[in-house]
């Protein structure tokens, strides 16, 4: 008898060779027991490397999927729209899950508390002590914002697909933060931030300079209501970081 689909794992990436592997094989190794049978959407942004080649090379272990994206939220949305999942897991190509056990207690405590995003920390392995700080901080910031507006980035976030397509998905336009301007029209009681972890790169702190980051994140937040923010055309740079 065939079960209903209970996850869709989303990835949008654009020349991630180097990094993607890893994030796959991470997935790959997860407990969920149905990780094997879950679509998973490689939402492609015109790589010219050989990132669809080496997501297609783990069909045998992950129900892999190449379909075409553009911004992360473009691709995002793409995915989201195939799904026909209970939930949808998105996460960004340059991370890699650090506890095998992370996306099935993940799915265990959106059903039993009845979530409608659900996020987790991030860590910074191969950072400075100064990048792990700021993870740090943000780790502290998802935590806390259940309380007040919840933040989420596009790094991991799970969701409820029916309460995601009510909210009408990410902001197309925003050339960055769109995750968190979706993440704060979630109710704080639906929200949570789950131990477990996943590990990221510094490249953004490197590419853009820290002091570049900490002011777009608290431009994030001065800017949350004004959505023309988010779509300026001098933040496409951000995006382009990736």
């Amino acid at each position: 008898m065939n079960m209903p689909d209970e996850l869709t794992i989303v990835i949008p990436a654009k020349n991630e060779e180097n990094l993607l592997p890893r994030l796959l094989a991470s997935l790959a190794a997860q407990d969920y027991p149905r990780i094997a049978n879950t679509t998973l959407y490689i939402a492609d942004a015109g790589s010219t490397d050989r990132t669809v080649e080496l997501a297609l090379a783990f069909r045998p272990w992950l129900q892999v999927q190449v379909i075409a994206g553009g911004l992360p939220s473009v691709g995002r949305n793409a995915g989201a729209r195939l799904a026909r999942s209970r939930f949808v897991l998105f996460v960004d190509a340059d991370i890699e899950i650090a506890d095998r056990t992370l996306i099935r207690r993940s799915l265990e405590l959106m059903k039993q508390q009845g979530l409608h995003c659900l996020t987790t920390d991030i860590y910074c392995r191969e950072g400075t002590l100064g990048d792990r700080l700021l993870y740090g901080c943000n780790n502290l910031v998802q935590r806390c914002s259940r309380f007040h507006k919840p933040f989420a980035t596009g790094m991991f976030m799970l969701v409820d697909k029916e309460r995601f397509d009510e909210l009408g998905g990410f902001d197309e336009q925003a050339l960055y933060a769109e995750d968190y301007q979706l993440t704060r029209r979630i109710e704080g009681r639906r929200f949570r931030a789950i131990r477990g972890g996943i590990y990221s790169t510094n490249r953004r702190f490197r590419k853009m300079g820290r002091t570049t980051i900490v002011r777009k994140f608290l431009n994030t937040a001065l800017h949350c209501r004004n959505e023309n923010y988010f779509r300026q055309e001098n933040h496409r740079v951000y995006w382009e970081s990736y």
